[in-house]
């Protein structure tokens, strides 16, 4: 009965099943192979809406072209503002999108929960810094210390993998923790190693040389002004990066990555070698880290330790989930989009615009273009409106306080929100929670007792945004961010760019 079937029969369909599916009409599936396997990468890929048909038309286009014409729009970045400021945030970005390129090997290709990526990123700034320093006197260059970087990074994502290699879930995020933390210990106390300063402890090691290509080094700064010369190295890398990344993602690796992502236990049963690619993705995710460490060194002509802290891990696992885990175009879009973002926090103002046009843009989305978007706007202004007055008449001073900041937005909220001269120590935690409570509830209201509730709740929002948040903008900024990935995926789950997972109900 063996010679009944050969490779082919398992993927052909059985003899007789193009007549019978002809004969049941062309949307009849056919005999003797699964439509719904068939139909798969279609069901994938498949959005409803016009968000759906753009995304169709956009894939259209070669990946190539859409990868050129973002370096070319990045690039004329500096024609079209000679600040430094900007500059530097461009730079800052690029090393933002590197660092999601590498982490979205491990997590969104690999599946492994990584929380020791940021180690990385440090091991490859402390090897370029020692490598070009009068910290032990080598000057070594750029060229060369990047071939090392990229060695020394590998290998450690294999050392770091190998013990790592068995397990997954939470168990690996408690041993690659275990690692950040083992990493930032060292670097801290690295000033006292057996009665020798080895890496400068916590004042980091300084003097580093800038890149340096044939003799000839790459000023940080042109004028006074941030050099952009570091900004097209920085470009030339990310595309370096990007491309050889695409090619492993459409190679056998790839493939087998994204199997064992979705299930190791059939992954392995396929005969996939599982611990070897666990191997694999920690270390290429670790070489991108590290090589993004030498730009980052090479152009503060310094390090230090606790510029690898948790809350860098944070902001960069941020970026790829909210960009759409597995999806390289995805992280690089989350990247620039929380880049951005944080510096829009940085200053009162454009903080406080973000703010507020945030909140109006979900209003618009939660009501649509119907009444009930304007009783929501026009019962918030009312509401904050007769607050203001009564609180006024009750005591001047719970009103005479400024608003931080400068501006016409700054004054009309001002004249609408409730700022205290002073304010009492209680109002902070009790702010907090009553708009918490007020948000939790609006989760379980149905109706128009939903809409009378939202307003109160946007007007304390822009209380406690105003009087608390808006004062302390190092915290707030990450409050902000968080807020802001909930809110988008509860709208899109997979992220922006993320695909839909396949499940058989």
């Amino acid at each position: 009965m063996g010679d009944q079937f050969d490779d082919q029969s398992l993927t052909s369909p059985l003899p007789g099943a193009v007549e019978a599916t002809s004969a049941e009409g062309p949307t009849g599936p056919a005999v003797g192979r699964d439509e719904w396997v068939a139909r798969h990468g279609e069901r994938r890929s498949r959005r409803g809406g016009r968000i759906g048909v753009m995304e169709e038309r956009l894939r259209s286009a070669p990946w190539w072209a859409w990868l050129t014409l973002f370096l070319a729009v990045l690039a004329v970045v500096p024609v079209f503002s000679d600040s430094g400021y900007v500059r530097r945030v461009a730079f800052d970005t690029v090393l933002y999108m590197l660092l999601a390129l590498g982490l979205n090997v491990v997590v969104g290709w690999g599946g492994l929960l990584d929380l020791g990526y940021v180690a990385f990123y440090g091991i490859g700034a402390y090897t370029y810094a020692v490598l070009n320093s009068d910290k032990y006197d080598i000057h070594l260059g750029a060229i060369p210390s990047m071939v090392v970087v990229l060695l020394v990074g590998t290998l450690a994502g294999f050392l770091v993998g190998l013990p790592s290699r068995r397990l997954s879930g939470d168990y690996l995020a408690i041993v690659t923790l275990f690692f950040l933390q083992i990493f930032l210990t060292v670097t801290i106390n690295s000033d006292s190693i057996r009665g020798d300063n080895l890496l400068g402890g916590p004042n980091g090691i300084l003097n580093v040389d800038g890149l340096t290509f044939f003799g000839h080094e790459v000023p940080v700064d042109h004028e006074g002004i941030f050099n952009v010369a570091y900004l097209y190295i920085g470009l030339a890398v990310f595309a370096v990066v990007y491309v050889a990344l695409h090619f492993v993602n459409h190679s056998r690796t790839g493939r087998a990555w994204r199997s064992l992502r979705e299930d190791s236990l059939a992954a392995e049963l396929m005969g996939m070698p599982v611990n070897w690619l666990k191997l694999m993705s920690f270390a290429f995710g670790a070489a991108v880290a590290a090589l993004t460490g030498v730009l980052l060194t090479s152009l503060n002509q310094s390090v230090f330790p606790l510029t690898f802290s948790f809350p860098l891990l944070i902001i960069v696992y941020t970026m790829v989930i909210l960009g759409g885990s597995g999806n390289q175009a995805g992280v690089v879009v989350g990247a620039i989009l929380i880049s951005v973002t944080l510096e829009f926090l940085r200053e009162p103002d454009d903080a406080r615009l973000l703010f507020y046009a945030v909140i109006l843009a979900g209003i618009v989305t939660a009501c649509r273009w119907s009444r009930r978007l304007g009783l929501v706007l026009g019962g918030t202004f009312v509401f904050g409106q007769v607050v203001h007055t009564i609180a006024k008449q009750i005591d001047e001073s719970w009103v005479s306080g400024a608003t931080t900041g400068t501006g016409w937005l700054a004054d009309a909220v001002n004249d609408w929100v409730i700022v205290p001269s002073e304010l009492a120590g209680w109002i902070t935690p009790v702010s907090y929670i009553g708009l918490i409570a007020l948000t939790l509830l609006l989760t379980v209201l149905r109706g128009w007792v939903r809409y009378a509730v939202l307003i109160p709740t946007l007007y304390l929002a822009a209380f406690v945004w105003e009087n608390v948040m808006l004062a302390k903008p190092e915290p707030t900024r990450f409050i902000v961010l968080g807020a802001l990935l909930i809110v988008l995926m509860i709208a899109r789950p997979n992220g922006i760019l993320g695909e839909r997972r396949v499940e058989i109900i």
